[in-house]
This record gives structure tokens, sequence and C-alpha cells, in this order.
């Protein structure tokens, strides 16, 4: 049954003790505030401005969007390089890398935007879900924004920013159906207007990306020469170009279950006793790569393409079945990191061809985590 998301901003606030630094607005003070900023006579900007943070992972972000949805400047610090050493993101090191760079990032925003502090209408910040490290940061900062700017704040949901980013670049008019697919979320929802989600389907267990994080690390990709580089991700994406999917048969998690509800828990362990059985048949140490990493590759990345396809379309019919989308202007739109992955991306344009829908996603720079969507 689909469930009401906690998406209204007036209970945004309900933070954990370590995020618990504003207090919490009610949902029709935040309305109209977004509805009009009063701006003095002698003010340089008429459109209203809002400086954009997010800390909820291992990026630190930010960016200045006016309402129009002009990006006036950006500026972004990825940790990806240091979190690939460790086999993986460690909230402290994350939180201490986050503590850094974030003065820095924003200050590149505003200084590439052209904007002064004084002409911002507002500050936005990711305030959930996330990392409680990561986010802490980002909230901590921008308290002394506002006490020092004299701005308002406004707080963001980072999975209601994902999944309304696609109206910075199209035209797309509620309601449409959205798929977050990322390294740390999974879920299908329908969305009715802004901060109004209905929930079809989400992740019992793991988010996809951290599926395909932890197979490329039991593949020790990092010691690939053509994956060293790369996050788990794109490394399993990389090689699966070059394997040939029908060397292993993986069956699709919950292929019996008829909901919309995802898991990739399962998916990940039959991979590895496959790698450790390949491993023993090659005669090869823990840690070393098999020969045949792109074929399991091809394979898992096949299986998991094959898994979110399946859910997405029957989350399509069950919203066509009750007249939710519209019957001719039907938008399915995905983003998240895991939506840049174009072989996954390929199988739901199948799926959205069969249903007659159109699928839509955000430019890569913008469907992993950036300040844009956040301001």
């Amino acid at each position: 049954m689909p469930k009401e998301l906690p998406f209204r901003i007036g209970s945004m606030l309900i933070l954990n003790k370590t995020a618990r630094v504003f207090s919490k607005p009610s949902k029709s003070k935040i309305y109209a505030f977004l509805r009009s900023f009063n701006f003095s006579p002698g003010t340089r900007f008429l459109h209203k401005v809002v400086l954009g943070i997010e800390t909820s992972c291992d990026d630190t972000a930010a960016a200045v969007v006016d309402e129009t949805g002009n990006v006036l400047g950006e500026a972004i610090h990825s940790q990806t390089e240091v979190h690939l050493k460790t086999g993986g993101i460690v909230p402290p090191v994350a939180q201490q890398l986050h503590r850094e760079n974030i003065e820095r990032i924003v200050q590149e925003a505003l200084s590439a935007s052209g904007i002064s502090p004084g002409d911002l209408s507002a500050i936005a910040t990711t305030i959930k879900p996330g990392l409680a490290l990561s986010l802490g940061v980002g909230l901590s900062f921008s308290k002394q924004l506002v006490n020092q700017w004299k701005k308002p704040f406004i707080p963001i949901h980072h999975m209601e920013a994902h999944a309304l980013t696609i109206r910075l670049t199209n035209q797309v008019e509620f309601p449409f159906l959205v798929l977050l697919i990322s390294g740390g979320h999974c879920l299908l929802a329908l969305v009715r207007g802004v901060s109004d989600f209905l929930l079809l389907g989400k992740s019992l267990d793991i988010a996809p990306g951290d599926m395909f994080d932890k197979v490329a690390r039991r593949l020790s990709l990092t010691k690939h020469p053509e994956c060293s580089s790369m996050s788990g991700g794109k490394a399993i994406e990389h090689l699966a170009k070059q394997g040939n999917r029908f060397h292993f048969d993986i069956s699709p998690p919950m292929h019996r279950v008829k909901n919309c509800d995802f898991s990739f828990t399962g998916l990940q362990h039959v991979t590895e006793k496959i790698i450790t059985k390949k491993e023993k048949e090659e005669g090869i140490e823990k840690g070393q790569v098999l020969s045949s990493a792109a074929d399991l590759a091809a394979a898992v990345q096949h299986t998991a393409a094959c898994h979110i396809a399946k859910r997405t379309h029957r989350a399509i019919l069950f919203c066509q079945q009750r007249q939710w989308l519209s019957q001719s202007h039907a938008v399915l739109v995905v983003s998240g990191g895991v939506a840049s992955n174009f072989y996954i991306r390929r199988a739901l344009e199948i799926v959205t061809d069969a249903t007659q829908c159109t699928l839509l996603c955000p430019p890569p720079r913008l469907c992993t985590d950036n300040g844009v969507m956040i301001a």
C-alpha cells in the first residue's frame, strides 16, 4: 500500500540532537515566505536569490540560484579519492573534510555568482536524510551565516531536492512519477506537488549504489588497471561493457513479490558467493582480481537493472490504472547517482516506451549530490 512520504516542510526540522539548531517554522509561514520576499527600493536584484548548501554525505557543495532557475554560481568538493583509499565512506573522515572545505566552497559559489551576502534572499540547507555527522557540518555553518547575514533559513529534504531537480531543466507538470536511485537511497514516489509525495515503493535493505560499491570492493576493482580511480558503481558499469552477462545466471530479487519495493542485499550476497567460488576455481587469493570480473560485473548490473525496471513498470501501471498520471503526458523522472548508469537508464527506457511514458533524467552533474538542487 502506498504511504504518505514524510516530506512535509513543517516537519523537516525534527532532527537528531546533533542537528537541532533551528526552531521549527510552521508550514503556513514557510509557504508565505516562499511566495514573497520583501525588497527595499534600492535592492540591486529583482529576482529572489537563494544560497543552497549540501553536505548530506561525501560531497561539499554550494550554489546560488535565482527564482527563474538561473544558476548564478556553484562549487563542489568531492571526497571520492579519499574514500576510495579507505574502501568506503567513513563518517568521521567525511565530517572533517566537510569542515575543512565548506567555507571555501560557499565563498567560491558566491564569488562565481557575483552576488554579495546582502543581496541573498535566503539560505537553504539539506537537513535530512544523510550521515548525521556530515549534515551537522552544513547545519552549523548555515546557522553562522543566518545569524551573521540576518537571512531567512529554508530547510530542505535531500530526496525532495533530487525529485524536483528536473523542473530546473525541463518543463514538468505535476503529477509525475519519480524513481530516486543512489548510493544511499532507492524509492518510487508519485510527486503531486512541492512537498506532496505519495510513496509507492522503497528498498527494504540497502540501496543499489551501495550494492555496486560492495560488489566492486569484493572484486578488488581498485586493483584493476582500468578502474583504480573509479567509484564502485562506475567501475562496475565500465567493466560490464567488456563482459558477457550470460556467463553467470543470477535471479532477480523479489521476483515473486507483487509490490513496488526493492531489495539488493540478496543480490550482493549471491554475488559474493560466486566470487568466493571463482577464486577457488582460479586458484587466487581474496584481494586479487578475477579473470571473470567483467562477466560478473555485467551479470550483476543486468540483474539490478531488471529488478529496478520491473518494480518501476509495476508502479507506472498502478498509477495509470488509478488515473493518477496524465493519460497523454505521463512522465517518469529518474534521478540520483545511479541514474547516471546508462545500462539501467536503457532498461527504464524500454519500460517507458512500453507504457507510453516520457523518461526524463537530469544531466549527470545534477543527478549526483549538488548545491544547485538545494538552492
